[in-house]
């Protein structure tokens, strides 16, 4: 009998499965998945200057957004004891040091940026511009999240805590945002100093809502040809399996302005004219994908309740935006992140999902920083990289269906609360029907 037992334990452990996890509870369970992806911002980073590695490759380059997500991650790494009060003050200050005294200019190298914005990809030791990328408005705004979150929890009276604020204070304030809007009602997407503005705007529905409400709240007197309205106007209302939100394929446009913004209880006119708020709108797009793969087992045999999550992120084939519904680039590749940064919107069938996929999969999901980008069954394929990009999400939302913590602190930014106020949010209750 012993014997046998032994023999069970071992099959467990080389699937990946401890048996003492089979019997944690939901808390130690994402308190453990935090810690994992905490660990991403910590470990990838630069400790002499704070930026944060886009992936987890030796030679990959910063990300901007990944800068972001690890100045949140570095106040939740803080309230959980994973790093020392003094450790995280230290490194956020070091990373905002580098970005708000680093060079801007118009020249094609040697900078950070320019007129406030910040370049997608940056080297990591000098902090400069990488490869041709573009000036990047959306994840300047992740950025800036980041920094504002930063500074909202390192909120002591000592020279250090104060010089911080300060540092976020003037990242947001130097920001030229009618610069960015190149004549328009909108923002563009961004900017090459080789041949100017991007042809794309952030218009309709997408992860750039947090980018807007920047915009109309960094200072006094909003920028006058900006409209939120404008933001609105090609919102896409449709209903798939039973629910009717507006639409977005993948779910990270569901889940990143939500990392800071607390969208329960509030809408703008276009959501109050639908009945819903935006979290609520985002609890259906969850629960609508959930249901997506539920139907398209008879293609993918894995998908199901208990698999699912589609989202942007690396796969057999390469990086793509994938997203449902409606279907878009859907292959079969499926993303943790997608389930995790839906935590707050959807517990009861988020949590189980997770669990199940560590559970399922093991080491070929499961690495030092938690769960990988993405893995695809139907053509064997396991990601090796784990994305910054992709871990923030899991860690700020989980956090904020744990304790609030983000959103709570965020709901007392100046900047926020007038970009809410300025796009005509007000006080409305949440109703959880299709």
């Amino acid at each position: 009998m012993r014997s046998a037992i032994g023999w069970m334990l071992a099959l467990l452990l080389l699937a990946g499965r401890d048996p003492a996890r089979c019997q944690e509870s939901d808390d130690a369970f994402l308190e453990r998945v935090q810690e994992a992806a905490f660990r991403y911002f910590w470990k990838e980073s630069n400790p002499a200057n704070g930026l944060i590695r886009d992936r987890s490759r030796p030679d990959s380059k910063c990300s901007i957004a990944a800068v972001g997500f690890g100045l949140s991650a570095i106040a939740i790494g803080v309230d959980h004891g994973w790093i020392s009060r003094a450790e995280g003050r230290d490194r956020a200050m070091r990373t905002l040091e580098t970005l708000s005294e680093g060079v801007q200019g118009a020249e094609a190298s040697g900078v950070n940026g320019y007129r406030g914005w910040y370049y997608h990809f940056l080297e990591m030791d000098t902090g400069h511009r990488a490869w041709k990328c573009e000036l990047s408005s959306v994840d300047t705004a992740l950025l800036l999240a980041g920094a504002l979150d930063a500074a909202a929890f390192f909120s002591g009276e000592e020279a250090a805590e104060r010089r911080l604020r300060d540092l976020a204070d003037r990242m947001v304030a130097r920001v030229d945002w009618e610069w960015m809007a190149n004549g328009g009602s909108t923002l563009t997407m961004g900017w090459h100093p080789e041949s100017g503005f991007l042809k794309s705007r952030w218009v309709g529905y997408n992860e750039a809502m947090i980018l807007v409400l920047l915009a109309l709240g960094a200072r006094e007197t909003p920028p006058a040809a900006l409209s939120w309205e404008a933001w609105t106007r090609d919102y896409r209302w449709e209903t798939h399996h039973g629910h009717s939100y507006v639409v977005f394929a993948p779910l990270f446009g569901h889940q990143y302005s939500h990392c800071w913004v607390d969208f329960r209880g509030t809408a703008d006119a276009f959501m109050r004219s639908r009945g819903i708020s935006y979290f609520e709108n985002s609890r259906r797009a969850a629960l609508a994908q959930r249901a997506y793969c539920v139907d398209r087992a008879a293609r993918y045999p894995n998908y199901g309740p208990w698999e699912w999550g589609i989202t942007a992120c690396d796969g057999p084939d390469g990086y793509a935006a994938r997203g449902a519904p409606p279907a878009e680039n859907d292959d079969g590749t499926l993303a943790p992140t997608a389930v995790g940064g839906s935590v707050p919107f959807a517990p009861e069938v988020c949590i189980p999902t997770l669990r199940e996929l560590e559970r399922r999969h093991g080491v070929r999901l499961w690495g030092p920083y938690g769960f990988r980008d993405a893995f695809n069954r139907d053509r064997d394929w396991w990601a090796t990289d784990t994305l910054g990009i992709d871990q923030g999400p899991i860690l700020l939302m989980i956090e904020n269906h744990r304790t609030g913590a983000v959103w709570r602190r965020m709901s007392g930014n100046a900047v926020l609360r007038r970009g809410l106020e300025r796009a005509g949010f007000r006080t409305f209750p949440d109703r959880h029907t299709p």
